[in-house]
């Protein structure tokens, strides 16, 4: 007769410490399975090196390297979800399902495709709360509808956390109620990926980078920001941990940077369509030029402007790029290139390491001024005007453009004063 056992499905919560779901199977009457999907109809379309894949694979042999130390094993698979729990539904003989949430529209689907599945097959799917200090609706306006602008979400916000009894879950403790199993931990290779060149860097929330993270953050060739984004993303770190951590210092800027990040999440959850459709619904009727030339241009950081230069450049080969420079080179790819808010999206969403969907869309509608809380279409960064602010010496410019000031950088591809006139003129046509 089969053992009974439970299943905890590692998703965006690659640790085994304090991770709520995980806790939770490990408390629960069965022996518990762990297992990782890599799912086919997200990898399918990256390619083969792509350095998001290889810092999951990190993640995971982690994860495979402490659970080896109790004589146990994580069941990593390759597939469809839902041909893969068919798969372990036939298999074993499983009581419940236990993962924590996702809030991306796909995910949401997914998530659905698999209920439905395990409830034909009479098991429960349990979820719990982990990414996140506060989701859907638990942030919302006193007439029980969602927040558009961040101050106020923000204000809210603090005002429940400091409220709140963040404990901790010691997942980590309870690792002998994870089940023996025959199942592989399989290789990069065997998925069809290989190790990517991009490394991901650790991230620094020492108490010097946090106390002085207002007045270094904006200076993209200072080492001031925390590069925790990809880690947050995967789950490496607990996010109650990280915000705790956070709330202890005066200055409150890092935490106000971890509520713009469930800010966007929440907005997303209640507006799934602003996805692929402007949240101000006539901000769609813009003309964009999309000139693909120029567009490649913008890509491949040959746009004639240094500070957006540098910072494609940076993105191309880092999957990093700093968060003033994202403004910059967003304001300018829609404002003085006119080309749609999307393509600027996409192109990020394949290149970010710390790519989150609700994040990303949320900054580059903002950019465009199509968003929540967005910029007034009529503020466009004068891209020449952002250096003397940002980076007067030519400190981070000079790193990724070496060729500066010869006849090898070209030419600026557009005026900027003549762009600036052509977007406001385009915009007021538009939106009025």
């Amino acid at each position: 007769m089969q053992q009974t056992i439970n299943i905890f499905w590692f998703r965006r919560d690659l640790r085994l410490t304090d991770n709520i779901g995980l806790f939770h199977a490990l408390n629960s009457e069965n022996p518990v399975l762990p297992i990782f999907i890599f799912d086919t109809d997200i990898l399918s379309q990256l390619p083969a090196d792509d350095a998001r894949v290889s810092f999951i694979y990190e993640l995971l042999t982690k994860i495979q390297q402490q659970l080896s130390g109790k004589g146990k094993s994580l069941a990593v698979f390759y597939g469809e979800p839902v041909s893969i729990f068919r798969k372990l539904i036939t298999e074993n003989q499983i009581r419940t399902v236990y993962t924590n949430h996702d809030y991306e529209p796909s995910a949401r689907k997914r998530d659905t495709a698999i209920y439905t599945l395990l409830k034909e097959n009479d098991i429960a799917f349990k979820t719990a709360k982990d990414q996140v200090i506060f989701e859907k609706k638990e942030i919302v306006k006193d007439d029980g509808t969602p927040y558009v602008v961040y101050t106020p979400y923000s204000k809210k916000w603090k005002e429940h956390f400091y409220k709140t009894n963040l404990p901790f879950y010691p997942s980590e403790t309870l690792l002998n109620n994870l089940v023996s199993h025959s199942y592989p931990f399989p290789d990069l290779g065997t998925i069809g990926f290989r190790r990517s060149e991009i490394a991901m860097q650790p991230y620094d929330i020492s108490d010097k980078l946090i106390e002085h993270y207002e007045e270094t953050r904006n200076f993209p060739a200072i080492s001031g920001t925390s590069m925790l984004g990809p880690h947050l993303r995967f789950g490496a770190v607990s996010i109650r941990q990280m915000a705790r951590f956070a709330a202890t210092f005066r200055n409150q800027t890092f935490l106000n940077e971890l509520i713009w990040r469930e800010f966007f999440m929440q907005i997303l959850w209640h507006f799934p369509h602003t996805v692929n459709r402007s949240f101000k619904e006539k901000y769609d009727a813009i003309q964009w030029s999309n000139d693909e030339t120029l567009f490649q241009k913008w890509c491949d950081g040959k746009t004639g402007y240094p500070f957006v230069d540098a910072g494609m450049r940076e993105l191309n080969a880092t999957g990093h790029m700093h968060n003033r420079v994202r403004m910059i080179v967003a304001s300018f790819l829609c404002k003085h290139l006119l080309i749609d808010w999307r393509w600027g999206e996409t192109y990020f969403a394949q290149k970010l390491l710390d790519y989150e969907q609700a994040s990303n869309v949320g900054n580059w509608q903002w950019a465009a001024g199509s968003g929540v809380d967005a910029a007034p279409y009529f503020r466009i960064f004068n891209p020449t005007e952002q250096i003397k602010k940002f980076d007067k010496n030519l400190d981070y410019i000079k790193k990724w453009i070496p060729e500066l000031g010869t006849a090898a950088y070209p030419l600026p591809i557009v005026d900027h004063k003549t762009a600036r006139e052509r977007c406001l003129t385009t915009y007021k046509k538009a939106v009025g």
